[in-house]
């Protein structure tokens, strides 16, 4: 709602001037006025002293009836005809959400021939599928797939939606909510429904990583999130699950993509795809040297797994910024971790506390790398990497 200062009342003593934290009051003929530097946020109405200062009434949008909404849309991302690990991983958690409301779950996949992706999205626990099959949609963009996801919200009205934390999502989920002029919560890493409101709980890292936030959508539908691939854990697939599939026909015409996709250019090899590795061999500081990353080469080669990096090294230019792991990097899930010389800043554990195990080598034996370790190893990362390459060799 817009606040009004009215002239008539105000005293020009200048108070509101003073605490606006916006610098948006300023003083003319003795009297207050705002400018479009206004936030709304209220604090000159508390200060003013002769409460000259005020919101305008009526100006609030219309809130949507709670009632109008309901079950939980997952948009299942897709590539070269393959659901994304991260498809599946909302599935298990979006089915959780929908259990506890008593609602069904549904999810919406767009792409070009990708309707045979439609049963596995049932088996991951889809109770309907929408899905939006043309040539338009072979690769992403971000004005057709908006288009596209808005026109389905529109005439399901979903009560909560999630999208994964990716590439594609990240660009996605903020055109969409705007478009839908709801909210929006990114980078989730935990999911509920409150048990009084029944709204959905978002929670996710915030001040870098020192607290975890819960975050609430009481007003505007449908609630909407991004949440990071591998925090959750993926679903075991049912192959007996039945549901609707559902084919939609979008509108979006050529005209209305203003992007044209003119060639795909390579910018990482497969050792640089930790998100989707199994074994993860990653180091920190405590490596020395960027020399020293061709060790974890070697025995992430021969683990058949993938090279990854706290962001100390990577700021420090030894290793890629597509294979750093933590907060501002990626979040990974694999059975086995490996922390070489890392010493486990909480900004790093947000991104790989989720592995199934956890193994440490550090020679600092008080580092907190240890507190979330299955195993540990108390030594200098320089020794210990070289003999477990030789014993892995061995066996």
């Amino acid at each position: 709602m817009a606040v009004i200062i009215s002239t008539e009342k105000c005293i020009g003593c200048g108070t509101c001037v003073d605490v606006c934290p916006f610098g948006a009051i300023y003083m003319k003929d003795g009297k207050a006025y705002i400018d479009e530097k206004c936030t709304q946020c209220g604090a000159c109405i508390d200060a003013c002293p002769v409460q000259a200062i005020y919101r305008e009434e009526g100006s609030k949008p219309e809130t949507p009836a709670k009632v109008d909404y309901k079950n939980i849309l997952v948009y299942i991302e897709q590539t070269d005809g393959q659901v994304k690990n991260v498809g599946y991983e909302l599935l298990g958690e979006g089915r959780k959400l929908s259990d506890t409301l008593g609602q069904k779950l549904t999810a919406v996949v767009i792409g070009d021939q990708i309707s045979h992706l439609a049963q596995d999205i049932i088996a991951g626990g889809a109770d309907e599928v929408y899905v939006v099959e043309s040539p338009l949609f072979k690769n992403y963009n971000t004005d057709g797939y908006t288009t596209a996801i808005c026109e389905i919200v529109e005439q399901t009205k979903p009560y909560g939606m999630l999208l994964g934390a990716t590439t594609d999502g990240r660009d996605l989920a903020p055109r969409v909510a705007a478009r839908l002029k709801t909210g929006l919560c990114a980078d989730c890493t935990g999911l509920a429904i409150d048990e009084e409101s029944k709204l959905i709980l978002w929670t996710r890292p915030a001040l870098g990583g020192n607290i975890m936030a819960t975050i609430v959508c009481p007003e505007n539908y449908p609630q909407m999130g991004t949440v990071r691939p591998n925090v959750f854990k993926r679903p075991e697939l049912d192959k007996n699950r039945t549901g609707e599939i559902i084919s939609f026909a979008s509108s979006v015409q050529e005209s209305d993509i203003r992007t044209k996709l003119l060639e795909l250019l390579p910018v990482a090899n497969e050792t640089c795809k930790i998100e989707e590795a199994q074994v993860i061999c990653a180091g920190g500081r405590g490596l020395c040297s960027p020399d020293n990353f061709k060790l974890l080469d070697e025995l992430a080669e021969l683990l058949g797994g993938a090279v990854a990096a706290s962001r100390a090294v990577v700021d420090a230019g030894w290793i890629s910024a597509l294979q750093q792991v933590g907060q501002t990097g990626k979040t990974v899930g694999p059975k086995i971790y490996f922390a070489f010389g890392i010493s486990g800043a909480i900004q790093h554990l947000a991104g790989m506390s989720s592995s199934d195990i956890i193994i440490a080598i550090n020679k600092d034996p008080d580092a907190p790398i240890f507190k979330v370790a299955d195993y540990g190893i108390v030594g200098d990362v320089q020794e210990v990497l070289p003999a477990l390459i030789r014993e892995f060799k061995n066996r």
